[in-house]
Formats: C-alpha cells, structure tokens, sequence
C-alpha cells in the first residue's frame, strides 16, 4: 500500500483501550452483533442485500472484513490507504431500498451508523468478555473510535464528537430508522445454508466439509445467540429480537469461562495475527526507551499502557 502523506490519520496510538479490544480474539465474538445492527437500517440492509457476496462467499467475506478492520487499527501507515480502498469500493453502491428510498453507501447517514455500531456493541460486549470500562475508558474508547472514523472518511460533522453527543443519535436512530430487515432475519436465522469452511490448511477443510451437517446446526445456534446477547439490550428491543432471562444466565456463565481462560492463552492464541505483530513491533520500540522494561510488561499482560 502506498504510503499516508503527513496530513492523513493514523490510527489510534498503541497502548489504547481499543488496541486491546479489538485484536483480542474476544472481539470475534463481539462483531456479528455490529453487524446484525448495522444491517437494521434499510437502507444499509439494501446496499448488502443487492451488492454483497455474503450468502455466497461467507468465510471470504468475513476473512477480509475482519482484516480491514485489523488494518485501521493496527496497520500504521497503511490504515489511511485501506480507508481510501473502501471508500472507492462503495462509491458504485447505490439503489432503492425496501422502502423504496434511494441510498448510497456513502451517504454519511449511512455510512456513519455504520462505523458508529462499533462503539456500544465494544462497549456493551466488553462489559461481559473481557471486564466493565471505567468512565474515563469509555471516552477514550469513543475518541479513539471517532479516529478510526477519520480513516475511513468520515467527516467531524458526520459524526456526534462526544459521548454526550453520541447517545441522543444513537437513541434516535434505534427509535427512527432501525427495524428487522430481511439481511437481520437471515444473520440470525438458525436454518439458513451456510457452506462449509474454504480457508486454513486443506486437511481441516476436508474434516469440516465432511462433518459439516452435523457440526452446522449448533454453530448456528451459538452464533445467532452470540449475536442477539452481545447487542446492547436497546439496540435488541428496536429491532425486535428476542432475548429471554434464562439466556442472559447462559449468556453470563459462558462469559465467566471465556474471561477466565482467554487471559492466560499465548499471545500466539490470544491475539489475532495482525493485532499480535503490532503488539510484538510496539514491544520492540518500548524496549528502547528509558522506562521500555514496565512499558513492555504492561502490553505483554493485556492491560493498556499508561
């Protein structure tokens, strides 16, 4: 990727509340909630609906998804010039939606609910996998979202600038604009075909292929629960999915477990692989420094450098 110019964005400093987030492989269970969210709006819904590969390359689609989102976050100078990628590819992606409004993906309403998802589903999430944000982290979890927006072109004005700011949109948005699309009844859809893995080495791909139609049933399950208990509870009531108390019991015990056992994981397992060579390239420059030895040791736990 070509090189970011001195007036580009960079991505939020190393050290920060969402460095730690969003390379944990915590947060691959926290995104098919922002996903589910985003495609509530209709007009975001239609957008995917008509232009996406998500019914037929599911695994490539997430694969690269998952990868830009490493990148505005991790990828240093190249974060500015996935921005720009993007930005490029949806500026063809436009239509009617199921209301038969025109949209186009770009249209900052649009394209601002869809970055802005990120922030409460992080939030909300975090407050179960990993542990309950301080006041003062959960500004910093904003600014540092509003940074990662400016990556991805969008403009100050599109965007509330605080978290004051934020939640009368966002209220407003759930109440106005939000609804169960038919993109959200697919993603949570427990009948819907899934093909099997196409990625990782090709052995396991032929396991899997084979025990697919027994292992796809409660994956589905596990993902639609995942996703319906992970969406902060306002976002789940707007869009109409249900959520019972003895599945919030479940919800908890299971995230007793995960906070437990992903903590003491190796870093080779507990960090996805863009997110762990930034972490190791971040150790490397602190080690450098006067007080590099306490800085290093703070990132190798998890916890975010002060």
């Amino acid at each position: 990727m070509s090189r970011a110019t001195d007036d580009e964005p960079l991505p939020p400093p190393p050290g920060g509340v969402l460095w730690g987030l969003a390379g944990d492989i915590r947060a691959l269970l926290m995104l098919p909630a922002a996903l589910t969210m985003q495609v509530a709006h209709p007009a975001v819904a239609a957008g995917v609906d008509e232009h996406s590969v998500f019914r037929t390359d599911p695994w490539g689609r997430g694969e690269r998804s998952l990868r830009s989102l490493q990148l505005w976050i991790y990828g240093g100078e190249a974060a500015a010039a996935e921005g720009r990628r993007l930005r490029e590819l949806h500026r063809t992606i436009q239509g009617t939606d199921a209301h038969g409004r025109r949209y186009h993906a770009l249209s900052p309403a649009y394209y601002s609910w869809v970055h802005a998802t990120g922030f409460p589903v992080y939030r909300h999430a975090a407050r179960y996998l990993v542990r309950e944000l301080t006041d003062a982290e959960e500004r910093q979890l904003y600014a540092e979202w509003l940074q990662v927006g400016r990556i991805l072109g969008i403009h100050d004005r599109d965007m509330p600038q605080t978290i004051e700011e934020f939640w009368p949109y966002y209220r407003k948005v759930l109440a106005d604009e939000l609804e169960a699309t038919v993109v959200v009844r697919e993603l949570v859809d427990v009948g819907q075909p899934v093909p099997p893995p196409d990625r990782g080495p090709l052995p396991l791909r032929l396991v899997l292929r084979a025990l697919w139609p027994v292992l796809r049933p409660p994956l589905a399950r596990f993902r639609r629960f995942m996703t319906i208990g992970l969406m902060p509870p306002d976002a789940r009531e707007a869009i109409g999915l249900p959520w019972t108390g003895a599945q919030e019991r479940r919800l908890r015990r299971f995230a007793r477990v995960v906070r437990a056992v992903v903590p003491v994981l190796p870093e080779r397992l507990r960090y996805l692989p863009l997110a762990r060579e930034a972490r190791r390239k971040e150790r490397a420059r602190l080690a450098a420094g006067t007080d590099g030895a306490q800085r290093v040791k703070r990132l190798r736990s998890g916890r975010r450098a002060r």
